[in-house]
């Protein structure tokens, strides 16, 4: 039997408005307010991570300076390693560094040999035979250059004789020697190059066993 509203009593009809604003209430808190508040709630641990991120880094700000001066740094000391060992495997610029070297101290650079590649796991080796002539006093003055150079060159196997006896150095040929010129020399040169970029092979233009007569 339906109830007309109006047919109830006052205390009644006040019991049923009531009663109707408070599911009214609760469905809006369930299906808006409750869903806005959590939100709410997630931005608000979203600020609070953000803001304790940037506290966090902002302990680095006054280290800034520091970072950028170690970077550098650290690339200053890569240049100078790289001086050191070269990344590239270019022979024409070793040998054109002893070269100049020889012709600086007053020898002969007569021939050079390329010998094989030895490769290591960071490096790479890179020999080769060499010979010279000249004045005895220039011939320590190369050898001194070349110690001091910024690349790293072993010298090994160094046989030395006169002009008259070249072969008592091991000299493959004879040359026509200015009348200054008291000492013949060989000797193994090994450079190193660094093969962390390029695979471990023989540089261009000198493969293994090529002879180069540099000064007849």
């Amino acid at each position: 039997m339906a109830i007309n509203f109006s047919e109830l009593s006052g205390l009644k009809q006040w019991g049923a408005v009531i009663a109707g604003g408070a599911l009214l209430t609760a469905a809006l808190y369930f299906t808006v307010f409750k869903t806005q508040s959590d939100k709410n709630a997630a931005a608000e641990h979203a600020v609070q991570d953000k803001v304790r991120e940037n506290n966090e880094l902002e302990s680095y700000r006054p280290k800034l300076k520091d970072m950028d001066r170690q970077l550098a740094n650290l690339k200053q000391q890569l240049e100078i390693e790289r001086r050191i060992v070269p990344d590239e495997k270019s022979v024409d610029t070793f040998m054109e560094m002893m070269s100049g070297e020889a012709q600086k101290a007053g020898v002969e650079l007569r021939r050079y040999f390329a010998k094989p590649v030895v490769a290591k796991e960071y490096y790479s080796e890179v020999p080769f035979d060499l010979e010279l002539d000249g004045p005895y006093y220039s011939m320590l003055s190369f050898f001194d250059r070349v110690a001091k150079l910024e690349r790293i060159v072993n010298v090994s196997g160094l046989l030395v004789s006169t002009t008259k006896a070249p072969s008592d150095a091991k000299v493959k040929h004879s040359y026509q020697y200015a009348p200054n010129e008291s000492v013949a020399a060989s000797f193994t040169a090994t450079t190193f190059f660094s093969h962390d970029l390029v695979p471990a092979a023989a540089a261009p233009g000198a493969k293994p066993g090529t002879v180069a007569v540099v000064n007849k």
